[in-house]
């Protein structure tokens, strides 16, 4: 006997006249952009995605279409840059390399913050001879609000601010530029759109026991989750093996002043 009503949607079980579906500052993804035809929001009112600038510098790099030779690498960071900000909804711009002098770093830097609301600068921010970043950012008028981070790898981030372009100098070695982007860069850009960015994450069992010697800043390690649920480090040698994040799918923080996680313990995957 067929029950009255049966597979019947009634009107305004969804949503009533009045209901606000969406709110401002939510990332539009697939659902929202149905909600929206659903309700006949054709044009809605969105924020402008910020243009970023990414500059790479050093001599000892090539671009990725060149053979380098014994004293060369080539650019990845550029353009694992670019993938991210991408990535986070946001609309990169190469500058190409900068090499390591003070006029071409400032000539270069000086277009891209005519061009754009944020810059990113990769090398050149650490203490060695040639590490001429900080200087330059200050002598084109950029205030300096940090230039290190407790976070490992990553230590000699940038940040500053010149009016209202804003500008970060990320460590030359990939996985520190990958990290750091991950911590501050993506969150930032997120917020300048009105968007509060939660990363993705998820817990599981250390698969083994994780140790260290320093524990003076926090310590972000790639790992992968496995089927059983238990996850596990992957093999990691330094901050220019970026060849271990491809095999990863999360990175999982040893807090400072921790020196040890014991096999089993309840992690906190951050999603990559």
């Amino acid at each position: 006997m067929a029950v009255p009503l049966c597979n019947i949607a009634a009107k305004g079980e969804d949503v009533k006249k009045g209901d606000v579906v969406l709110r401002a500052g939510v990332l539009i993804k697939a659902q929202h952009i149905a909600v929206l035809a659903s309700v006949g929001c054709t044009r809605p009112l969105v924020t402008i995605a910020p243009r970023v600038g990414i500059i790479a510098t050093g001599d000892e790099l090539v671009e990725p279409d060149r053979k380098p030779t014994a004293c060369q690498i080539r650019n990845s960071n550029s353009f694992q840059l670019a993938a991210q900000v991408a990535g986070a909804s946001a609309i990169p711009t190469h500058y190409g390399i900068a090499a390591d002098t003070k006029q071409r770093i400032s000539a270069v830097l000086t277009k891209a913050m005519a061009e754009n609301d944020v810059v990113i600068i990769s090398g050149g921010v650490s203490v060695g001879d040639c590490d001429l970043v900080r200087d330059i950012l200050k002598e084109n008028g950029v205030k300096i609000l940090f230039e290190r981070v407790a976070v490992k790898p990553g230590r000699p981030t940038v940040f500053g601010v010149a009016d209202e372009i804003f500008c970060f100098g990320l460590p030359g070695n990939p996985v520190s530029g990958f990290v750091m982007f991950e911590l501050l860069v993506k969150p930032f850009l997120y917020r300048m759109m009105g968007h509060d960015f939660k990363p993705t994450s998820s817990r599981g069992q250390l698969e083994r026991t994780i140790k260290r010697k320093n524990a003076e800043r926090d310590f972000w390690l790639p790992v992968v989750t496995r089927y059983d649920g238990k996850v596990a480090q992957i093999d990691y040698h330094s901050s220019a093996h970026i060849t271990a994040l491809c095999e990863a799918d999360g990175l999982i923080c040893v807090p400072a002043g921790v020196t040890e996680i014991k096999e089993g313990a309840t992690v906190v995957v951050r999603q990559i």
